[in-house]
């Protein structure tokens, strides 16, 4: 969006800050970043949306924290509470300063494959790939259409998960079934959490003092939620979620791969239904169906303890993990870093010790002190002289959103104060 002169008697204001939002099903999580330095303004939390002790937690940048329960009927109300936040500490959403809205949006299916700034067209779009994402996707629309209402002169921009995925060769995002099927229903690997794999990959190679073209990256975004991807020259060319979120690795509550033939067999010989099929391996499956539990903080602790089951899944998880890292090491050719990341990754040192053990022959191993250090900034990990770097790169996928919004949409626009 261009500058434009401002007329006689006003002041010409550049608008720098994006507000990111992350609408999930019964929460919306939100940022407000400045991006002549990309400082955070303000952060937040509205949840239990439709609740009648829903909960709104907001962190200004220079004030105290606040905290309110109450009833928050819908998104619309949520936004409006934010809103309301916002202004209380002179950054409402109203200032001629703000620039954009930044919005995750889950699923961009083959036709979004970068940034893009929401017209009707765009949201008929992201409408259409509901049924690739029904549970996420309609809490995204829903999100995109409050902030519209709420301010129809700025833009709106979509952030997909998808996005940083689309890169990949035809042979890695094709599955091995009849093509005519597979595209009349939009079948092939897609791959998530995009934002925080070009995110972290970017901050790997930095870490390097190496540009992104430069380098082959291994990264490992970990959380309850979980996906590993290979980065050539700063272009996925792999991934370990596909369709959905479910493939690839163990999981929270996810199973990650599976035998397709285990669904028949439940269905055939369980009399499950789809949906209850669904469920399982979605939510009831993964670390918790394995042992009961999905912070892998309990689980260590269960371990110490000489809890067998917790045990195992933590073998179980572990060596999904060690079967990725193997696949992509030979997919790349040639590994300059493995990079941990998100919840697990970053604060989990036996995950990652695990992780790496008995891949010395790879190049790839931890020096233990440096390894349980404890640290909020990227850092190395493996020993020196190590062939492959091992690092750990707190993830920020609300600044990666304002910045991909902002490159869009934001530089240069000024307005009339």
């Amino acid at each position: 969006m261009t500058a434009h002169a401002p007329s006689e008697g006003t002041q010409a204001v550049t608008a720098t800050r994006v507000l990111v939002l992350n609408s999930g099903s019964s929460s919306v999580k939100y940022q407000l970043l400045d991006m002549r330095d990309s400082s955070r303004l303000a952060t937040g939390l509205v949840e239990r949306i439709g609740e009648r002790a829903s909960r709104l937690v907001h962190t200004p940048a220079h004030g105290e924290r606040r905290e309110r329960t109450e009833q928050v009927a819908d998104h619309a109300a949520a936004l409006k509470a934010v809103a309301e936040e916002l202004r209380q500490d002179g950054l409402g959403i109203e200032s001629p300063e703000l620039a954009a809205f930044g919005h995750r949006v889950v699923h961009g299916g083959p036709k979004f494959t970068e940034p893009t700034v929401v017209d009707d067209d765009v949201l008929a779009e992201i409408e259409r790939l509901v049924p690739l994402a029904p549970l996420h996707s309609p809490a995204n629309i829903t999100g995109i259409r409050t902030a519209r209402a709420l301010r129809p002169d700025l833009p709106q921009v979509a952030v997909f998960d998808t996005a940083f995925h689309a890169t990949m060769p035809e042979s890695a995002y094709r599955y091995a079934v009849d093509v005519r099927t597979a595209d009349a229903y939009d079948v092939r690997r897609y791959g998530f959490h995009g934002t925080s794999h070009a995110y972290v990959s970017r901050r790997a190679a930095e870490l390097l003092g190496k540009d992104p073209s430069e380098v082959n990256v291994i990264v490992l975004h970990l959380g309850n939620g979980a996906s590993a991807s290979a980065v050539a020259g700063g272009r996925c060319v792999d991934t370990s979620m596909g369709l959905t979120p479910l493939e690839g690795l163990v999981m929270g509550t996810r199973s990650g791969d599976i035998d397709p033939a285990v669904i028949f067999h439940l269905a055939r010989v369980g009399g499950m239904s789809v949906d209850e099929i669904d469920e399982l391996l979605n939510k009831r499956s993964g670390l918790t169906g394995l042992c009961g539990d999905n912070d892998m903080r309990e689980i260590r602790r269960r371990i110490d303890a000489g809890d067998a089951a917790a045990r195992l899944a933590f073998d179980i998880y572990i060596h999904r993990l060690k079967k990725y890292i193997g696949a992509y090491t030979a997919v790349l050719g040639r590994v300059d870093a493995v990079v941990f990341t998100a919840g697990v990754g970053e604060n989990a040192a036996e995950v990652r010790e695990a992780a790496v053990a008995g891949l010395d022959t790879l190049g790839i191993a931890v020096d233990a002190g440096r390894n349980t250090v404890r640290s909020d900034v990227p850092r190395l990990v493996s020993p020196d002289g190590s062939r492959v770097a091992v690092a750990v790169v707190p993830t920020d996928e609300e600044l990666e959103i304002a910045r991909q919004t902002f490159a869009l949409v934001g530089e240069d626009r000024t307005v009339d104060a």
